[in-house]
């Protein structure tokens, strides 16, 4: 199996939605500098998610995206799955015909490994992944880079009005 960028980088974005969502709607340059995820990438995953009904957007300013439904109700497989990405574990796409366009002796093994890997996926929510200790501890150090850093460009930005010509 082989999930690409594109599958992770969704799911990673959501998590940060959901992760920040309470303090109302999150902008995808947050996410960008949060996640070191490229932000136009971000805006082609925002936009596919959009159309699956995932976020909702808010224009404006102070606007962001939300999520369009409590996290304990979205599922990873519905984020990987609205951004085109497979979890096909076949040799063939799951069409059936990996060997000489007939099914190879494992084609059944490979199937059934991608419907699990899909089903384990629908039963996480975002919701569930938010009570984890592990991703609370990341999303608490990630939060103080992006703090350190935002201190840090003032800082710079105050000593260089105030250097003399």
């Amino acid at each position: 199996m082989k999930l690409t960028t594109k599958g992770r980088y969704a799911v990673t974005a959501m998590l940060d939605l959901a992760l920040h969502g309470d303090q109302g709607p999150v902008s995808l340059a947050d996410i960008s500098a949060r996640q070191e995820i490229s932000l136009s990438y971000l805006e082609q995953l925002f936009s596919r998610l959009r159309r699956q009904k995932l976020v909702t957007s808010i224009r404006g300013p102070g606007g962001g995206y939300r999520l369009s439904r409590p996290a304990t109700d979205v599922y990873i497989a519905e984020v990987v799955d609205a951004v085109s990405e497979s979890l096909d574990t076949t040799r063939c796409g799951n069409k059936g015909d990996c060997q000489n366009g007939e099914k190879c002796l494992t084609h059944h093994l490979w199937s059934d490994l991608s419907d699990q890997i899909h089903q384990f996926l629908s039963e996480i929510s975002l919701g569930d992944l938010m009570k984890k200790h592990e991703i609370r501890e990341v999303a608490d150090r990630q939060n103080r880079r992006q703090s350190d850093d935002g201190c840090e460009t003032i800082n710079t930005e105050r000593l260089s009005d105030q250097a003399p010509a």
